[in-house]
């Protein structure tokens, strides 16, 4: 009887992993017109407004109560009513902090004042009848945010307070000359195969004001912004990125760079992203077979292209893939499995 309910399970997990597989973009066009496809004026805004907006919206210095507590810290709590339940300790890799009467309590994550409010609501729950308590972070072991790419300012910047990716591209003081429309943020996870990527699109982000693409930023995360005349390949490839677009480079080259294709990719399903002006992408799909043949040889990369390799869903079942619908551009936020 159990292994037959485990059977059971094992074929319905199957079959919702074959029914929501890593699709990727939803194919808008085919390859042909795609090719044949001419470019509309391109309104983006230059790189000097595209700062101009960045500076205007970057916020002010955080304040101390804004900061964001992290593992490391060390942290003094101050409990007015009770102080001999005054304590200093330090956070933990987990986010937790050993409280007298509490146990462990996380507060990583959080800002100052969020935690205070928290620990507050702990001790009136049990304990004290009307708590002010303070803390005051005596180290901070320092979170950090990694600028690189086409930035005036690139390098690795400390994380105090919540902020949002047009407030650290302000902090690197705005794009170089060089700079692209394509902003690629890596974001580890609680383990190496959770790693999450996403693409913002910054003409979309600023000059169209799509607010859900100015994501917050996290400690620990990287934020890169590559050089005009890039292609960024994604999905089931072994080094997803952006790739400088060498002359005449085919869609097959491009993900040559990126190191060929995982065992679990579906050649045959490739999804080409393509910026078409004002705003406007259009989404194809071909099969890298097909590239072999010759039968797409005329398709050559161009500046802001993205490619995305899907992947076959029974392979991707096994191999453990995950694909996380995000913010990012045309919501694809992808999870590759461990190598």
């Amino acid at each position: 009887m159990a292994s037959s309910c485990s059977r059971m399970l094992l074929m319905a997990a199957m079959i919702f992993c074959l029914a929501c597989g890593a699709k990727g973009p939803t194919e808008t066009t085919d390859i042909n017109q795609l090719k044949n496809a001419t470019i509309e004026g391109e309104n983006a805004l230059e790189v000097a407004e595209l700062n101009k907006k960045l500076y205007a919206s970057f916020t002010a210095t955080p304040n101390y109560e804004d900061y964001v507590i992290g593992g490391g810290d060390l942290i003094q709590i101050t409990i007015f009513e009770a102080p001999d339940l005054n304590t200093e300790a330090r956070v933990s890799a987990r986010g937790g902090v050993t409280l007298p009467l509490l146990s462990t309590v996380r507060i990583a994550g959080l800002s100052v004042r969020e935690a205070e409010q928290h620990v507050e609501r702990l001790y009136r729950e049990k304990y004290l009848q009307d708590p002010h308590i303070t803390i005051f972070v005596k180290e901070q072991f320092g979170s950090k945010v990694t600028m690189m790419g086409a930035l005036k300012k690139p390098g690795t910047y400390d994380f105090y307070a919540r902020m949002n990716l047009m407030d650290v591209l302000a902090m690197a003081e705005g794009l170089s000359d060089t700079a692209g429309r394509i902003v690629q943020i890596r974001r580890k996870g609680d383990s190496e195969e959770a790693a999450q990527s996403l693409i913002i699109d910054l003409d979309q982000m600023v000059k169209e004001g799509r607010e859900e693409l100015n994501v917050g930023i996290k400690g620990g995360d990287v934020v890169y912004v590559p050089e005009a005349g890039s292609v960024y390949v994604d999905g089931a490839v072994r080094k997803a990125g952006s790739y400088p677009i060498r002359q005449e480079m085919s869609v097959q080259e491009a993900i040559v760079a990126a190191g060929g294709l995982q065992s679990f990719a579906d050649a045959k399903n490739v999804k080409l992203v393509r910026y078409m002006g004002k705003g406007r992408r259009e989404v194809a799909k071909l099969s890298l077979e097909d590239l072999q043949r010759g039968e797409a040889d005329e398709l050559k990369v161009q500046d802001r292209d993205v490619i995305f390799v899907e992947s076959s869903a029974t392979s991707a079942f096994f191999q453990g893939l995950r694909l996380s619908l995000g913010t990012g551009l045309l919501g694809v936020g992808y999870t590759p499995p461990a190598q």
